[in-house]
């Protein structure tokens, strides 16, 4: 446990640094953990399983915390992130520096990548990528009070600000290569979150990739096959350096 972010008013942020064996510089991954941006932790059940082995696998890990909706509004969490990259840099020997999260942290971890980002890919599992689009995604049943927290309003009553927490709204070419994966049967973060973000980014001749997943669900809950998704997300990482 190691504190890389002290903010006057709120917790110290935390996060554990799982390193691999042998001298760097290692490929370094900033992993943001899911929770509706409400609740998780670094610690929570994939975080937990996934980032040691991602280390085993050569990469140096860090799983982050950042502050929840019920503790600050957005940008907050993006600060966070931010803050969690620039520690990463300081403190490991970054052969190459992505952000890897799940959810709300794929949220995240995209917005922090296009909107003015220096990072060298991203992997986002089942990402919101339009908040204000979300509700029609589906068929306007969604609970917004997820996002209402985040922003402080509802998106519908403001959708300035929405989109300006939308990372649909920075798509723009040179963003770094983006690995997008999603259950082609999630319905908490429907599919076509992911497709819009990668179509708009195609649109503009961005690097790419949208993987739907058959059967799976938010969290790959009815997955085959949950090994193969990390592997792919693994080897896109790999790909890049």
């Amino acid at each position: 446990m190691t504190v890389y972010r002290e903010v006057l008013g709120f917790r110290p942020l935390e996060l554990d640094l799982h390193l691999p064996s042998g001298p760097g510089p290692h490929p370094a991954i900033v992993y943001l953990h899911g929770g509706g941006w409400r609740r998780g932790s670094r610690r929570t059940t994939i975080p937990a399983s996934l980032c040691p082995t991602l280390a085993e696998r050569g990469f140096a890990v860090a799983a982050v915390d950042y502050r929840l909706s019920g503790e600050a509004r957005f940008p907050a969490q993006l600060e966070d992130v931010r803050a969690a990259i620039t520690w990463l840099r300081s403190e490991v020997d970054c052969a190459a520096t992505f952000l890897w999260g799940e959810s709300a942290g794929a949220h995240l971890a995209l917005l922090a990548a296009l909107d003015g980002g220096d990072v060298d890919g991203v992997v986002a599992w089942y990402p919101p990528t339009d908040l204000l689009g979300l509700p029609g995604d589906v068929d306007g049943a969604a609970d917004v009070s997820r996002e209402a927290e985040l922003l402080g309003v509802d998106p519908a009553a403001d959708p300035e600000r929405a989109r300006a927490a939308s990372p649909l709204t920075f798509a723009h070419r040179n963003a770094p290569p983006i690995l997008l994966m999603h259950g082609d049967a999630d319905d908490l973060v429907p599919p076509a979150q992911s497709e819009r973000l990668a179509s708009a980014l195609r649109a503009v001749g961005a690097p790419v990739e949208l993987d739907l997943v058959p059967g799976a669900r938010h969290m790959w809950t009815d997955a085959r096959d949950v090994g193969a998704i990390v592997d792919r997300s693994v080897q896109f990482l790999r790909a890049l350096g």
